[in-house]
Protein backbone atom coordinates (compact mmCIF):
# COMPACT_ATOMS: atom_id res chain seq x y z
CA UNK A 1 0.00 0.00 0.00
CA UNK A 2 1.43 3.50 -0.77
CA UNK A 3 1.58 6.00 1.83
CA UNK A 4 -0.93 8.22 -0.17
CA UNK A 5 -3.76 5.66 0.01
CA UNK A 6 -4.25 6.62 3.37
CA UNK A 7 -5.43 10.15 2.65
CA UNK A 8 -8.36 11.33 0.19
CA UNK A 9 -6.61 14.73 -1.92
CA UNK A 10 -9.77 16.94 -1.83
CA UNK A 11 -7.93 20.00 -2.99
CA UNK A 12 -4.51 21.78 -2.93
CA UNK A 13 -5.46 22.73 0.71
CA UNK A 14 -7.72 19.89 1.90
CA UNK A 15 -6.03 16.31 2.63
CA UNK A 16 -8.19 14.21 4.95
CA UNK A 17 -7.84 11.14 6.03
CA UNK A 18 -9.39 8.74 4.08
CA UNK A 19 -12.70 7.30 6.02
CA UNK A 20 -12.88 10.67 8.38
CA UNK A 21 -13.37 14.01 8.46
CA UNK A 22 -10.39 14.52 9.75
CA UNK A 23 -7.33 16.60 7.81
CA UNK A 24 -3.89 15.69 8.32
CA UNK A 25 -3.25 19.21 9.98
CA UNK A 26 -5.52 18.50 12.65
CA UNK A 27 -3.44 14.95 13.71
CA UNK A 28 0.08 17.11 13.03
CA UNK A 29 -0.78 20.21 15.18
CA UNK A 30 -1.30 17.52 17.96
CA UNK A 31 2.51 16.04 16.51
CA UNK A 32 4.42 19.03 16.13
CA UNK A 33 3.41 21.71 18.16
CA UNK A 34 1.62 20.02 21.00
CA UNK A 35 4.27 17.27 21.05
CA UNK A 36 1.42 13.92 21.81
CA UNK A 37 2.29 11.03 21.09
CA UNK A 38 0.40 8.82 17.95
CA UNK A 39 -1.58 6.80 20.39
CA UNK A 40 -2.71 9.87 22.87
CA UNK A 41 -3.74 11.29 18.91
CA UNK A 42 -5.61 7.90 18.62
CA UNK A 43 -7.16 8.46 21.30
CA UNK A 44 -8.51 11.36 21.10
CA UNK A 45 -9.86 11.27 17.49
CA UNK A 46 -11.97 8.22 18.18
CA UNK A 47 -12.59 7.96 13.60
CA UNK A 48 -8.68 7.71 13.55
CA UNK A 49 -6.85 4.59 13.76
CA UNK A 50 -3.36 4.51 15.20
CA UNK A 51 -2.22 3.03 11.75
CA UNK A 52 -3.79 6.14 10.08
CA UNK A 53 -2.10 8.57 12.25
CA UNK A 54 1.38 6.99 12.19
CA UNK A 55 0.72 7.14 8.47
CA UNK A 56 -0.21 10.64 8.83
CA UNK A 57 3.34 11.22 10.69
CA UNK A 58 5.27 9.19 8.03
CA UNK A 59 3.54 11.56 5.42
CA UNK A 60 4.60 14.30 6.80
CA UNK A 61 8.48 13.11 7.34
CA UNK A 62 8.66 11.77 3.72
CA UNK A 63 7.40 15.10 2.56
CA UNK A 64 8.12 17.99 4.97
CA UNK A 65 8.53 20.97 2.73
CA UNK A 66 4.99 20.09 0.90
CA UNK A 67 3.59 19.07 3.69
CA UNK A 68 5.18 22.09 5.58
CA UNK A 69 3.93 24.61 2.83
CA UNK A 70 0.60 22.70 3.71
CA UNK A 71 0.48 23.41 7.37
CA UNK A 72 1.76 26.98 6.92
CA UNK A 73 -0.96 27.67 4.28
CA UNK A 74 -3.62 26.31 6.26
CA UNK A 75 -2.45 28.27 9.53
CA UNK A 76 -2.09 31.99 7.33
CA UNK A 77 -5.74 30.62 6.58
CA UNK A 78 -7.19 30.58 10.06
CA UNK A 79 -5.34 33.48 10.95
CA UNK A 80 -7.14 35.31 8.43
CA UNK A 81 -10.48 33.77 9.24
CA UNK A 82 -10.37 34.86 12.96
CA UNK A 83 -9.55 38.22 12.36
CA UNK A 84 -12.54 38.52 9.62
CA UNK A 85 -14.47 36.84 12.69
CA UNK A 86 -13.68 39.67 15.15
CA UNK A 87 -13.94 42.04 12.45
CA UNK A 88 -17.95 40.99 12.03
CA UNK A 89 -18.53 39.37 15.59
CA UNK A 90 -22.66 37.93 15.69
CA UNK A 91 -24.41 40.06 18.45
CA UNK A 92 -24.79 37.06 20.52
CA UNK A 93 -20.97 37.45 20.73
CA UNK A 94 -20.96 40.93 21.65
CA UNK A 95 -23.43 41.03 23.77
CA UNK A 96 -21.82 37.73 25.91
CA UNK A 97 -18.26 39.13 25.55
CA UNK A 98 -19.57 42.49 27.31
CA UNK A 99 -21.11 40.69 29.65
CA UNK A 100 -17.88 38.66 30.72
CA UNK A 101 -16.54 42.70 30.84
CA UNK A 102 -18.77 43.16 33.08
CA UNK A 103 -19.13 40.22 35.38
CA UNK A 104 -14.84 40.27 35.47
CA UNK A 105 -14.80 44.31 36.38
CA UNK A 106 -17.62 43.84 39.04
CA UNK A 107 -15.51 40.68 40.55
CA UNK A 108 -12.39 42.63 40.50
CA UNK A 109 -13.69 45.35 42.48
CA UNK A 110 -15.33 43.34 45.07
CA UNK A 111 -11.83 41.40 46.10
CA UNK A 112 -10.54 42.61 48.89
CA UNK A 113 -7.04 44.25 49.02
CA UNK A 114 -4.74 41.95 50.52
CA UNK A 115 -1.19 43.95 50.76
CA UNK A 116 1.93 42.69 49.08
CA UNK A 117 3.38 40.44 51.14
CA UNK A 118 0.44 40.05 53.06
CA UNK A 119 -1.11 37.09 54.17
CA UNK A 120 -4.53 35.50 54.71
CA UNK A 121 -4.55 36.69 58.48
CA UNK A 122 -4.41 40.23 56.70
CA UNK A 123 -8.38 39.44 55.07
CA UNK A 124 -11.35 40.37 57.04
CA UNK A 125 -13.27 37.49 58.47
CA UNK A 126 -16.87 36.67 56.52
CA UNK A 127 -19.83 37.52 58.46
CA UNK A 128 -20.97 34.62 60.36
CA UNK A 129 -24.30 33.68 58.34
CA UNK A 130 -21.65 33.50 55.16
CA UNK A 131 -19.18 31.01 56.67
CA UNK A 132 -21.44 27.96 55.90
Amino acid sequence: MQIEEYFNFLAENDIRIKGTRIGIETVLDEYIHEGKTAEAIADRYHTVTLEQVYATILYYLQNREKVGAYLENYLEYCRKAREEYEKNLPPVVVRLRALKAKRRAISNNSRPNIPKGGSASTIPPLPEDEQK
